[in-house]
């Protein structure tokens, strides 16, 4: 067998790399070091430039991401984890954040080409989100981007650096992932463009997308790509190579834009009305969303197909949860922690909000219908163990700027830490999408004292002062009644020790409104759950002395609210003494129950119509509610 010096080259660079890892790796992850950090402080990040390869000593990339985000090295953001996750593979890797797609597209053509994919994400959250307000006024700065510049990043910066990545390198695989292509893997509503619209694999041209956190089905496709080549001795992956081996090894947790001919129809599959018949019957898109979000929230789920035109979009099962292992693993390997020193002196605001907190899981049961997190984590949590939160928690101690106070020690759903169904083979055929609504099931497990047992080690850490709460917590988990008077006493427990020591003078949760009609369709429980807690609240500050408030989130102008619904809300929260802050107009995001009833009229899983305010003047109307006492 006959292959080139090149080749040879690379082989054994990339050896090198794994044995570097492995050497070192039992000791700890976060002791792994790049052999030039001493003398270039940005070795210690993966590569942005072609300066910064070069000082590694590598002539070549396998994987380079494409990233809307400025570049933090931080396991909250996206790009960082998946970057992270391939180098530990032993892959050099390299991320170019925020590309200028203007011009000669020179950012997207200064690193070459990798030998296996090139990756796309649009960032932490979807780009429109992020850019623009539920009135589609552009936000006052844009979190991800160094001095909160708006110029950083195009619209849908998923399909636009696709298209550029094919135009330059139309032979080479690209994968895109993240929030915005997870919650546009099927046939959408864009509330931005006023439209349906297909998957983002039509509009985007990519050669797969993964769903969801993408550590596993990333790692899964780079590995079986690098023994395709090593079998094939070939120099580069191709889309040929690329998509037939994906044909040949189906992954889970992705979604394919293929030919009809290469589908084969099972009975298991879950067939969807086509994208042309949503367009004719917003009754079908309806139809269509239940088995989406169910299937998103099952331990095991069924592969989805949708018809467009001549080809399907299939989309293949998730993973089931991730293990502990697995999800220390993700945090434990070595960020710095920091924006890369190329923002030197420049603030990200995200970065700015989140740098001194700890994310405890993964993973919301809560099922609001109008939140993307469970469609994108999961429903099942996803607990790291108290040794790798404690081991963050010490690295953040050790920060030059950290001045003893953890800003946040919390989750999509801060008190959520820890609890799993008491029966998994229970879960394992579940198909609810909220284990908490409409009734908390009776197969879950609600104590708190797996998450007071982490407070209490973190704050004896020596150099915390104070760690606070600073994610939403659900207190109707907190109040509910468990038929269990241990558990019950805990939980009462978690809520005393939570206001009396992990409060910063204003605690926040969202009951989203007062309107029982309004909560049912939300997925939140009754309004009457917020005066307990509040009542709890305010007796457990009075009685240790503290002036703290909590301050209630509401949403205006979501599907099945009225005038009369606001009304209400403005009556309930003036007499509780309320001038309200924290609220937002809905704001129809891609793959929510609320966005599909918003858009077709009907609820998808009752069928039955529900009533949007949609026009300006409307939306208006409601959120002057608010602000009654302006």
């Amino acid at each position: 067998m006959q292959t080139n010096n090149k080749q040879i080259t690379a082989n054994s660079q990339r050896l090198q790399v794994r044995d570097y890892r492995l050497e070192i790796t039992d000791n700890s992850a976060s002791c792994i070091l790049h052999p030039a950090s001493k003398n270039h402080p940005a070795s210690n990040f993966l590569p942005t430039t072609k300066k910064e390869v070069e000082q590694r000593g590598w002539d070549e990339l396998d994987v380079i991401l494409f990233s809307g985000d400025a570049y933090v090295d931080h396991p909250s953001f996206a790009t960082s984890v998946i970057g992270r996750i391939l180098e530990y593979e032993g892959l050099r890797v390299a991320i170019v954040p925020q590309p200028d797609w203007h011009g000669d597209w020179r950012d997207f053509k200064k690193l070459g080409r990798p030998r296996l994919f090139f990756g796309v994400c649009a960032g932490c959250m979807d780009s429109m989100v992020n850019k623009y307000t539920a009135n589609k006024r552009l936000r006052s700065e844009d979190a991800y981007s160094p001095d909160g510049r708006h110029d950083k990043r195009p619209e849908y910066p998923t399909i636009v650096y696709t298209k550029i990545l094919k135009e330059l390198y139309p032979d080479s695989p690209v994968v895109i992932g993240g929030i915005e292509a997870s919650m546009r893997r099927l046939t959408h509503y864009d509330y931005w463009q006023d439209r349906l619209l297909p998957s983002i694999l039509v509009d985007s041209n990519a050669d797969i997308l993964i769903y969801g956190m993408g550590e596993r089905p990333i790692v899964s496709i780079a590995n079986l790509l690098e023994e395709e080549l090593n079998k094939t001795d070939a120099e580069y992956s191709t889309s040929e190579t690329f998509h037939n081996l994906m044909l040949r090894h189906p992954q889970r947790q992705t979604a394919m834009y293929l030919s009809r001919k290469d589908v084969k129809l099972s009975d298991n599959d879950i067939l969807l009305h086509s994208h042309e018949e949503c367009l004719k019957d917003k009754k079908k898109q309806a139809e269509n969303f239940r088995h989406i979000e169910e299937e998103s929230n099952r331990w095991e789920a069924q592969r989805i197909v949708q018809a467009i035109g001549d080809s399907y979009i299939v989309v293949n099962p998730q993973y089931p949860p991730m293990t502990q292992k697995e999800i220390d693993h993700s945090f434990d390997l070595p960020y710095t922690r920091l924006p890369h020193p190329k923002y030197a002196g420049k603030r990200i605001p995200a970065y700015e909000m989140i740098r001194h907190s700890v994310n405890l899981h993964r993973g919301c049961f809560g099922g609001c219908a109008f939140c993307t997190i469970s469609a994108h984590q999961g429903k099942f949590i996803m607990n790291r163990s108290k040794e790798s939160i404690l081991k963050e928690v010490e690295q953040v101690v050790k920060m030059d700027d950290f001045k003893g106070y953890i800003s946040d020690l919390g989750g999509p759903s801060a008190n959520m830490y820890g609890m799993h169904g008491k029966d998994l083979n229970i879960c394992r055929q579940c198909k609810r999408p909220s284990c908490i609504h409409p009734n908390v099931c009776k197969n879950l497990n609600t104590d708190h004292s797996a998450l007071l047992d982490i407070y209490h080690a973190v704050d004896n850490i020596k150099g915390v002062k104070k760690s606070f709460i600073g994610s939403g917590v659900r207190y109707d988990l907190i109040l509910h009644d468990t038929k269990d008077e241990a558990i019950n006493k805990t939980n009462l427990r978690y809520a005393r020790e939570l206001i009396e020591h992990h409060v910063s003078g204003r605690l926040k949760v969202a009951p989203e409104h007062t309107s029982d009609t309004v909560l049912k369709i939300m997925r939140k429980p009754s309004f009457q759950l917020f005066y307990d807690f509040k009542r709890l609240f305010d007796q457990t500050c009075r009685s240790c002395h503290l002036n703290q408030q909590i301050i209630p989130y509401f949403i205006s102008s979501h599907p099945g609210c009225t005038e009369k619904d606001m009304k209400q809300l403005a009556d309930i929260t003036k007499r509780m003494g309320y001038k309200l802050e924290q609220v937002q107009d809905f704001t129809p995001t891609p793959m929510t129950v609320s966005t599909e009833a918003w858009y077709t009229g009907y609820h998808p899983y009752t069928l039955e119509p529900v009533f949007s305010a949609k026009s300006q003047k409307e939306k208006l109307a409601q959120r002057q509610y608010f602000f009654w006492y302006k």
